[in-house]
This record gives structure tokens, sequence and C-alpha cells, in this order.
């Protein structure tokens, strides 16, 4: 295939063909290619935008859209850098759209999650980079100007002095060009246009800087300023790395979701022929055919087939729910056991694994918003200081001041009033909570999450997976016989200490559910204490699992594929109202029930009550049935629960709560929790969690034991009093040590060293919160008091 590259508006742009996947992808000639409809006659247009730094980036571009005709909707999401456009094409064209971007300053290319993975894998290559380049320049450059300083208090002749500044420069020039490269190139792109965003007083500063002490080292001045300006871009990269690697972990959530997405599924044609064709080809009202072991492809009913489909997606429930005619299947879900013929009701678009998507990325972005007012502050801030500098500059040269003294006084108030303080207040503190919360078994996923966990007023738990142990464990075994003599009572702890054996049933049904993949298979397993598998056991599609046994034949799996009557049937789940049952038979013997339920954690209750007592509201919100939410809401004496829970209900409900001034903590484990983690003010997940709910978390707790959400919370009060004070200590510093440095009292030295003491408070206030490190205490009588 021939490639014809053509200039189109300054640009190159693809003709025909295709470029290599290493090449720099041209502009596309007619954007209106990669438009879609959208409801209401509306076009819709996904791209990935070049050049964000920062939310006052989002402000720029959201409001560079607003009230323009025509266009219905711009929306920047922050995590991925996606800019979702939907416009009336009477009124406007793809290429406007594309065209005003660049005028405010940025690039864009059609959105690719593969494409913008690499690009996100070099950016974070070349901080890196930065950083340790910017960092080793750091310690050499230093360690020239404590020879300096100290020089400059004793004997030190000027020849070694500049002899030294030259070796600063040396390092730090270099060092300094090509380690701000980053924050060079937006501030550029920004000035292009008219623009300034907050690169662009950093590069002036760090420029300043370096000027101001490539002239002091020319005419032999005392002072020199580089190891000022190479510590400064080390920090700054050092943030801006952190804050690209957490954007790459948020962006990971999308690309688990389609992971559970096929692309193909297998059509049943008019004349019963199957066929494999892309899921773009496939309608509603069309009949597809899905092996046992496969992703169910699509949203559908299905039409011929009986198996078990692993509905965590959508409940939250790990264990499998059958299915049969009749019964509403959903992408993404997983058929287990047998064989399944679904007429599709929504393929490619509109199914549940999309909303719940949506619902994520939506949640997400509101969030973002959460964090737009910490951006604007610091945009604002940096202005301040150079004009503080530039106005102490002016002021003493209307005063009559030389030149070169009135721009080292400017350059002191510059240092003096560096935000590194006001910088480090609250991710000292951060740091700090952090290393606290870790050796709690909690672990911090979102830089602001410890100052969100300290607003927190209310709860919401998850029931299955949270509230209670992910895998299910056997409660009782139990043959009809023993029910008929009334020697079991049938009923059923929320938790057991553990099984209670039916003499050689257990054992022999355990060697052949040691042949199975199936949950509760493993389970039974587990509790027989995972013997060897049945060597002649066979497993039957949909129904179980079967083996002949000196001579006998023994089955396990369902009522009926055990032969029980409709009689028997009863009989068991009147002794199992809630619990979900395998049942076991050798020949013609008395079948033998196993009941499965997920068990409390050990210490629920207790936590629950603790919880309470400080005031917190607590609610359940589950997708599980509502007998087995109720029980558990019962025995953890909560009023309030909802189940059977959609993950539109639990966004929904949240929203509510927000709605009514609550600052809800969000605790789920389910791949259908994942939205409404995302929707919360702050949300926890335990390690156990689908990957996708970790992802979404802003924390996740390690054990079985839930008191790692009191210690979390805890933890992050004091954390939030202890940011307080720092904030209090930068704005006094600040307050002070400003005028001190406008009147000229101060040299650059001083300066750098008031800075460096401000900074060195505020850390050492953070780490006062370890001599206080009495949270959450759990005694062995399983009590928990909560010590803020």
């Amino acid at each position: 295939m021939t490639v014809r590259i053509e200039p189109v508006g300054g640009a190159a742009a693809i003709v025909d063909g295709a470029v290599s996947a290493g090449a720099p992808v041209p502009r596309p000639r007619d954007w209106s290619d990669f438009a879609s409809p959208r409801p209401d006659g509306l076009l819709g247009l996904d791209l990935v935008v070049e050049g964000i730094t920062c939310a006052a980036c989002l402000s720029v571009i959201e409001h560079g859209f607003a009230g323009l005709p025509g266009v219905a909707k711009a929306r920047l999401n922050l995590t991925n850098r996606r800019l979702s456009f939907e416009w009336n094409p009477a009124l406007i064209n793809a290429g406007d759209l594309v065209r005003r971007l660049e005028r405010l300053g940025y690039r864009a290319q059609p959105f690719d999650p593969g494409r913008r993975s690499m690009e996100e894998q070099a950016e974070a290559r070349e901080l890196l980079r930065a950083t340790a380049v910017a960092g080793f320049a750091s310690m050499n450059v230093m360690l020239l100007s404590v020879a300096v300083w100290a020089g400059n208090v004793s004997d030190i002749d000027p020849v070694t002095r500049d002899f030294f500044h030259w070796l600063s420069a040396l390092i730090a020039l270099p060092a300094a060009v090509y380690a701000g490269r980053p924050f060079f190139r937006s501030a550029w792109r920004a000035l292009k246009v008219f623009r300034t965003n907050m690169d662009v007083p950093i590069s002036i500063g760090i420029i300043l800087t370096l000027l101001l002490s490539l002239w002091q080292t020319m005419r032999s001045a005392e002072h020199a300023y580089f190891d000022s300006a190479v510590m400064l871009l080390f920090f700054l990269l050092v943030g801006r790395t952190l804050d690209q690697s957490m954007r790459r972990r948020t962006r990971a959530v999308a690309e688990d979701l389609a992971a559970l997405k096929s692309s193909s599924a297998v059509k049943i044609l008019a004349d019963g022929t199957l066929r494999e064709v892309p899921l773009s080809r496939i309608e509603p009202g069309d009949i597809v055919f899905v092996r046992p072991g496969e992703r169910i492809p699509v949203d559908g009913i299905i039409e011929a087939g009986v198996s078990e489909v692993d509905y965590s997606l959508i409940t939250g429930e790990t264990i499998p729910v059958p299915v049969a005619i009749g019964d509403r299947v959903y992408a993404g879900t997983a058929d287990l056991m047998g064989a399944l013929t679904i007429r599709v009701m929504a393929a490619e678009r509109g199914t549940l694994l999309d909303e719940v998507n949506r619902l994520l990325e939506a949640a997400s972005q509101a969030k973002s918003a959460a964090m737009r007012l910490s951006d604007e502050v610091a945009r604002r801030y940096a202005p301040v200081v150079h004009l503080a500098a530039l106005s102490t500059f002016l002021g003493w040269m209307a005063m009559g001041e030389r030149s070169d003294a009135a721009l080292v006084t400017a350059v002191s108030v510059l240092i003096i009033t560096c935000p590194c303080a006001l910088a480090l207040a609250v991710p000292a503190v951060q740091v700090v909570a952090s290393g606290m919360l870790f050796r709690r078994g909690v672990l911090i996923r979102s830089g602001d999450a410890i100052e969100r966990l300290a607003a927190v007023d209310t709860i919401v738990f998850d029931k299955t997976g949270t509230l209670t142990l992910p895998e299910p464990v056997l409660l009782n075994a139990v043959s009809l016989d023993r029910l008929a003599q009334g020697l079991d009572s049938g009923a059923i702890p929320c938790r057991s200490d553990g099984p209670i054996r039916s003499g050689n049933a257990l054992e022999a049904s355990g060697r052949l559910a040691a042949a199975s993949s199936h949950p509760l298979g493993r389970a039974l397993a587990a509790a027989a204490g995972n013997p060897m598998p049945e060597p002649s056991a066979r497993e039957v599609p949909g129904r179980g699992i079967e083996a002949t046994v000196d001579g006998e034949r023994e089955r396990l799996g369902s009522a009926e594929f055990c032969g029980l009557s409709g009689t028997e049937v009863d009989v068991f789940r009147a002794a199992y109202p809630t619990a979900s049952i395998v049942y076991w038979r050798r020949g013609t013997q008395a079948p033998v029930a196993f009941g499965f339920r997920q068990g409390l954690r050990s210490d629920a209750k207790q936590t629950i009550a603790a919880l309470k007592a400080e005031g917190y509201r607590i609610e359940i919100l589950s997708g599980d049935r509502v007998d087995a939410v109720s029980a558990a809401a019962v025995a953890l004496d909560l009023d309030v629960w909802a189940a059977e829970q959609s993950p539109t209900e639990k966004v929904a409900r949240l929203q509510t709560l927000a709605g009514q001034g609550r600052r809800v903590l969000m605790v789920g484990d389910g791949l259908n929790d994942a939205p409404a983690l995302a929707a919360a003010h702050v949300s926890l997940s335990p390690i156990t969690a689908v990957h996708l709910s970790q992802v979404a978390a802003d924390a996740v707790f390690l054990g079985d034991r839930l008191a790692a959400v009191a210690h979390a919370l805890a933890i992050a009060r004091r954390a939030r009093r202890a940011m307080a004070e720092n904030l209090w200590i930068s704005i006094v510093y600040n307050v002070v040590a400003v005028p001190i440095a406008v009147l000229g009292m101060v040299t650059p030295l001083v300066a750098a060293l008031a800075m460096s003491g401000s900074s060195l408070v505020v850390t050492v206030n953070a780490l006062r919160l370890r001599l206080g490190d009495a949270t959450v205490e759990t005694s062995t009588a399983e009590t928990i008091e909560i010590k803020p």
C-alpha cells in the first residue's frame, strides 16, 4: 500500500495507507471521519490532548469552548487527557473544533487507548531521567555551595571561590537545560498563544536564578545560586513524576474494563451454522452461541441451554447464579458450566458493561473537580511570588540603588518566598500518615485520600467480600435421613468456626469436588482437607461431577443431577433458607446437602459498633439477595440497608447522600462496586477485591479484619490537624519573611537558609504524628477502641 503525505494547514496528513508504529502520527485530513453519531442528531468526537499539565489547562480548554455555537459538550478528563466533544454538525464542523483547540495552545490526536499508553510510558521515562539528572546535580552543586558558604566566613581566597562557582555552573547549567525541558516546553506553548500556565512562572524563576548566578560568577561575587535552581527543579520533577504515575494507574481502569469486553461473538446463521464475526456486526435480535468457560459477549435473553453464570459484575456475589431459558445475561459475565444460545438485546454499544464504564469515567471526572481549587491556589501563588520580586527590583532601582544590588535583593525575595514549605505542608504529612497506615495494613493509592478520609461522616459498606469473607465457607453437611430424624436443627449461623462433618460423605464428596473448578467445589474440597481428585471423576457441563467408586456411582452437583425429588429439595431448602446448596449422593443412599455461605469478617461486629459510637452514619448497599443482606444487617445491628442494587443504583444512592451534604466513605470489593467507589467522596477496598475495584478505590486494606477501616479514619483525622498546622506555619513564615527580604535585610544565602528552615519545620511537625501513634487498638477480647 502506498502512503502519500500532503501538507494540510501547516502539518502533514495521511491520505492513503498507514504509517509505521514508531513514526509520528500526522494530522488527519478530515476530522469528521473520526466522529460518530450521538443522540438528538449530534456528532461526537474523542481526542487525546497534548500539553496538559494541571487543572488550569482543564479550565482553559473547557472555557474556550463554552458558549461556542453548536457545541453541546466539551469535557476534558485530566486522568487520560481525553477531550470529548458533542456538537451540531449544521452549525460547526470537527475541523473548526480542532483548530480552535490549537489556537488555545494544544495539539490533539484521535483518542486511541493503545497509543496513549505508549505515549505515557515515554513521558514517564523522560520524567524519570530528568528527575535523576536534577537529583544528581543538586547533590553535587550543594556540596560545592557548602564549601563556598564555609569559606566566605573563614579564609577562602577569591580564585578558589570562583573555581567552585564555575564548577557549579558547569554542572547546573546543562542539568537545568535537560531536566527543565518538561517545564520549558509547556511554558513556551502557553506563551506562544499569549496565555500563562503554572509552568510559566516556574520557568522564569529557574532561568532568572541561573542567569543571576552566572552574572555573579562572571564578576567574582561572593554568592551564586545554582544550588537553588537545580534543587527547585528536582523537587518539582519529583512531584510531577508522582502525579503522572497516579494518572497512569487510574487510566488502567479503562483497560481492565476493555479486557472484559469481547471483540467478537459466535453468531448462529439462518441455516443453523456457526460463524465467528466481529461484535460490530452483531445486531439486536441476532442469535449468538456461548461455550462453557467463555465470557458472554452481549446483553441478551437465553433461548436455549442451562448453565451457571458468574454475575459478580452485576451483583458482587461470587457464588455463581443458575440460569435457564428466559433469563437475562450480560456482556462481561462468565458462562461457567453449559453451552448457551442467546438472543441479542445489545452488543457493541448499550450493554451494561458500557454503562459501568460510563459511570466510572463520569465519577472520575467529577472527582477531579475537587482538586481544581488546590491547583488554582498554586497557580495564583506563583505569579504573586514573581510580582513581589519584580516590584522589589523596580522599587530599589527607583530609590537609586545599583542594578546588580537591586537584582540580588529581588532574587532574595524570589528565593525566600519560594513555596517549598507551602508545597511540603500537605505532602510531608501524607508521607508520614501513609507510613502509619501501611503499618496498620492500609495502602494509600490516591494523593489526597487522607484529607478526604478525615472529612468522612457517613460510611457505606458493600456486603459480599467486604463485610463478609470473599470465599464461601461450608456451614454444615447433613443427610436427608438426619433431618427426618430431627438430629440437625438446620440453623445456619452467619459465620462458622468450621464444618460439621458428616461421616465419609465429606471425604468422598471432597475427592469429587477436587476435580472441579467451580467456586463451591473449591470450597468443599478445602473443607475436606484438599484431597487428591477421584481418578474416575468427570464433569458434566451445567450439572456437576460424577464418578464410579467401588462399583457405585457418586454424583456431586445440582438437585436434579443427584436425582432428588421436589419434596426432598424443599426439605433441604427449609433447613438452609439463605445458603447455596450442593448435593452429593452415592448410589441409592440418602442424599447429603452441603450448605455454603460467606461468613462475616471476624471483627465486623466490633468494628461497626466502634464506628457507630464515634458518630458515623453506616449503611449497607449490596447487589446480593434481600434475605442475605437482611441477615448481615441484623447481625451488625444496622437499620439502613439496601439489597439487589445495580451499579447505577449504588451511584444514585451516593449522589443522594452527597446532595444531603454527606461526605461518604464507600467500602466495597466487587466489580459492580467500581463506579460507586469512584463516585464516593473517598473509597476503600480489601486486597482481595477484583483488580478493577482496587484501581478505582483510593486505598486498599490487607488481611481479613475490618478494623483497618477504623484505623484509616482515625489516622486521617490526626493527619488533617497536622496539615492545618503546617499550612499556618507556612503562612506565618511568609508574613514575617517577605517584608524583611523586600527591605533588603537578607542576602540570597540567608533567604535560602530561611526557606530551608521553614521546610524543615513543617517536616518535623509532620514526623510528630508518629509520637502519638495510638490510633486504633484491637484487644484480644475483639473490642475496638478508637482514639482520635
